[in-house]
């Protein structure tokens, strides 16, 4: 009874909140209704479309490690203990980039700051090639998580950035499922290159053809904003 009693008490603070939250998105919505079209010069639908690849495959390259550096150490001969410490570390270093991510994004914006990590998590993955000592798979895991967490969380930076804000939900939505549809799809892919060549080498070679994927989505991005940003500067 206390409960309801306290639901119903705020029942006119949620209304006035609600209706703060659609002026405040109606706003923000006739501001950046045409972001789409002036910032980059593309359609909602091709930068949605650009902004799904580009999150397959950042993810296509992120599980590589994150799905199989157990297996990989197993491999090697180091045994799957290790491997679990290395993801351990892998994923609480992600933790941290997360939130780096953010405060980074605040100055450079979700386009450079994603470029940032895709090219870093790029690098990682040559490192994984070149390097298979104990010590070298510890400092190249928390490496590698500390700078692909801060990556999936730009999506909904850049739609934020290049939609208007009533339609952030869907394709924020639209963005996060690129990505687990990503992680899934390199998770087993990576698995399959394994069965068919015996080695991991070549597995870590796709994660890196994809990275360049979304490497090359995002450059382009930043290049269409920066040349529509000198159109549009005053002579």
């Amino acid at each position: 009874m206390i409960g309801l009693f306290c639901l119903i008490s705020m029942l006119p603070l949620i209304t006035l909140l609600k209706r703060r939250i659609a002026l405040v998105q109606g706003f923000s919505a006739r501001g950046n209704g045409g972001a789409t079209t002036t910032s980059l010069g593309l359609s909602s639908g091709v930068l949605q479309a650009l902004i799904l690849v580009a999150g397959v495959a950042c993810c296509v390259a992120m599980s590589m490690p994150q799905v199989h550096i157990v297996a990989y150490c197993g491999d090697l001969g180091y045994g799957v203990a290790r491997g679990a410490e290395m993801l351990s570390v892998m994923l609480g270093f992600g933790i941290i980039s997360r939130v780096g991510s953010g405060f980074i994004a605040d100055r450079i914006g979700g386009l450079a700051t994603m470029l940032l990590g895709s090219a870093l998590q790029a690098v990682a993955l040559l490192l994984y090639l070149w390097f298979d000592g104990l010590t070298s798979l510890y400092v190249i895991s928390a490496f590698f998580g500390l700078v692909q967490g801060g990556i999936i969380p730009m999506y909904a930076v850049i739609v934020r950035d290049f939609f208007p804000a009533h339609e952030a939900g869907a394709r924020v939505g639209l963005a996060i499922m690129a990505t687990i549809v990503g992680m899934a799809l390199g998770g087993w892919l990576s698995g399959a290159i394994f069965d068919l060549t015996g080695s991991y080498a070549q597995a870590f070679s796709n994660g890196i053809a994809w990275n360049l994927i979304n490497v090359s989505i995002v450059l382009f991005l930043m290049l269409r904003q920066a040349g529509r940003r000198q159109l549009m500067a005053p002579a």
